[in-house]
């Protein structure tokens, strides 16, 4: 057994932790955060404010193949963690399992593997057909095969849809993370910022210090410098409509927006844009509220009654290649830029740090 500290508590924090504490190590978790649940400032676990979109084929537009790759890998290993979390026996066939559109039952986390829709109006056809070229495997939809998918979908819409892409609740799952280590034995210390992560030793704010025989540095934008880290701001727009009738993930393809819209449950749509190139953490201005909503609206048409939950936003750690990070020498781990693929590449990431350095098998060699 090893004595292990983790330097930031979010998705990637939180999975670490899960997974080396039910492994046997003594796992000790110290983040600057006041405590384990989302404050929606724009500080804290970026993982909180998110859509949870696990879509390896459509974000071979920007990242290729590598992160395309890192995604399938995770889309592998989610059924059996949401399993573990969730306390119940691993879906054999999650792609083909019909999803329950109710509100999940406390302590469940809720993970759809149904596909997703890339979405076009006409008059943008050109700018989509030109992000298209770097997704393969996106296939085309009639308007008909697009309506029995998605009957709530704006008419006049052309489609494409992206097969085997799934969907994972943050919330929930950042919190079944949180306390299936907990349950493990893992031990989080609140409002504890570090300073310095070395091999072995943390170094904090306050001055103390921790020693041990591993330190994991997993702070995203907490860990610069020496990382020559970016925020990248996105923003999300929690709906309420009962009855909204969406089924799976659908991405507006447009010029100028890269809009997503998210079902949570029967009644919950998240709306959101893709990156913005900033680390502004001011709440959502009315301009962008509306840019927002207003394309959201375009595609489902049934919104414009939405009721809005919340407006926020948040900044996501990159790098400048816009790739993760790992990093492994004795004593010492970190992860880093996981970039707006944080739900998409956070098991697949964890699992290959964890094996290089030899400190747990991979997720489901652990699985109960």
């Amino acid at each position: 057994m090893a004595a292990i500290a983790i330097a930031g508590a979010g998705l990637a924090g939180r999975l670490l932790a899960w997974t080396l504490s039910r492994a046997g190590h003594a796992v000790e978790v110290f983040d600057a955060s006041s405590g384990p649940s989302p404050a929606f400032d724009a500080q804290g676990a970026a993982a909180f404010s998110a859509a949870g979109m696990l879509s390896p084929l459509a974000e071979q537009e920007q990242g290729g193949a590598e992160i395309a790759a890192l995604g399938w890998r995770s889309l592998a290993l989610w059924p059996d963690i949401v399993a573990s979390l969730s306390g119940t026996a691993p879906d054999s066939n999650p792609v083909s399992k019909p999803s329950s559109r109710s509100s999940p039952a406390p302590g469940t986390v809720p993970l759809r593997i149904e596909g997703s829709l890339l979405l076009s109006h006409r008059a943008d056809l050109g700018a989509a057909q030109r992000a298209l070229r770097r997704m393969p495997g996106a296939e085309p939809l009639d308007m008909d095969a697009l309506r029995t998918l998605e009957p709530m979908l704006a008419p006049g819409l052309r489609g494409w849809l992206l097969p085997r892409e799934g969907l994972i609740a943050p919330m929930p799952a950042m919190a079944a993370l949180h306390a299936g280590a907990t349950a493990a034995a893992a031990r989080w210390h609140w409002s504890r910022p570090v300073d310095q992560v070395v091999p072995g030793a943390l170094h904090f704010a306050d001055g103390g210090h921790w020693h041990g025989d591993w330190a994991i540095d997993a702070r995203g934008l907490g860990a610069r410098p020496p990382l020559p880290l970016r925020g990248v701001r996105g923003e999300i727009v929690t709906l309420s409509l009962p009855g909204h009738g969406l089924r799976r993930p659908v991405r507006l393809l447009h010029p100028r927006h890269r809009v997503y819209l998210v079902p949570r449950s029967d009644a919950e749509i998240v709306v959101g844009a893709s990156e913005i190139e900033s680390e502004d953490r001011s709440p959502v201005s009315l301009r962008s509220a509306v840019e927002l909503m207003a394309a959201a609206q375009s595609v489902l048409p049934a919104l414009s009654e939405a009721r809005i939950v919340r407006l926020d936003r948040h900044l996501r750690p990159a790098l400048p290649d816009n790739l993760p990070f790992l990093h492994h020498e004795p004593g010492l781990l970190r992860i880093n830029g996981l970039y707006r693929h944080g739900w998409l590449l956070a098991p697949a990431l964890v699992e290959r740090l964890l094996d290089t350095a030899g400190l747990a098998a991979p997720f489901l060699e652990h699985s109960p």
